[in-house]
């Protein structure tokens, strides 16, 4: 439905992302990559749900899978009541690190999916992952550090199963915290539509403006997961 404020001239929305960035290899077969196909079919409509009343922000979308090497599955943001999500298949190694380069690559304002400042709010980043890099990401992930837009944005780590390097997943993220552990498909599904309804409420709220990076003083907020959320018992 669209939304009465869209048609009023002069109001102009910002816009908020929400990248997700998946891990689609080999390991991820069978109930992981089901489990993500499910809930991110599941948390579309939840997501747009949120902005269906927002006279103040358009929500869109942004997806990353990887494996040999990284692709963009959004050639640009999509607006997330245009968005529907396609079931990813799986495939080869872990190209963490390239996932990083093409990550960095859009942030910068000549890639077009960022718009300025002033039009934008701080986006959100959801990682997904179940191994270890097979590749060098370090130099990449440091290089992603330095943008703007990653630096002061929200991030999120899902950590499937015990093989997932933790380690690296809070060096994206920037600190523990903001690595949730799940190990089993039920649990997997819940945290994966709770972290994407989650993250695209606090990016669409007033506080996450981003009105340069040199204004940006106030700690990046931690989508925390609810312990209930979690049976904690090991499937994967």
């Amino acid at each position: 439905m669209k939304n009465v404020f869209d048609s009023i001239e002069g109001i102009k929305k910002r816009t908020a992302i929400v990248f997700f960035i998946i891990d689609q290899s080999g390991s991820m077969s069978g109930k992981k990559i089901g489990s993500v196909n499910h809930a991110m079919g599941e948390s579309i409509p939840e997501m747009c749900k949120l902005v269906e009343d927002n006279a103040d922000a358009d929500l869109c979308i942004a997806v990353l899978a990887f494996s040999n090497g990284a692709i963009w599955l959004t050639s640009q943001p999509v607006k997330i009541r245009e968005y529907h999500w396609n079931n990813l298949s799986v495939m080869g190694s872990t190209d963490m690190g390239c996932a990083f380069q093409e990550l960095n690559g859009k942030l910068k304002k000549e890639s077009g999916f960022m718009k300025s400042a002033s039009e934008s709010y701080a986006p959100a980043f959801v990682l997904m992952s179940d191994g270890q890099p097979t590749d060098s990401y370090k130099m990449k992930l440091k290089e992603l550090q330095k943008n703007g837009w990653f630096k002061y944005g929200l991030k999120t780590a899902i950590a499937i199963g015990n093989d997932a390097d933790k380690k690296m997943l809070a060096e994206f993220t920037g600190n523990e915290e903001s690595v949730i552990e799940v190990h089993n498909a039920k649990d997997l599904a819940r945290v994966i539509k709770f972290v994407s309804v989650a993250s695209s409420q606090i990016v669409t709220s007033a506080s996450s403006a981003v009105q340069g990076a040199a204004d940006q003083t106030a700690a990046t907020p931690i989508v925390t997961v609810p312990a209930d959320l979690l049976s904690g018992y090991d499937e994967f």
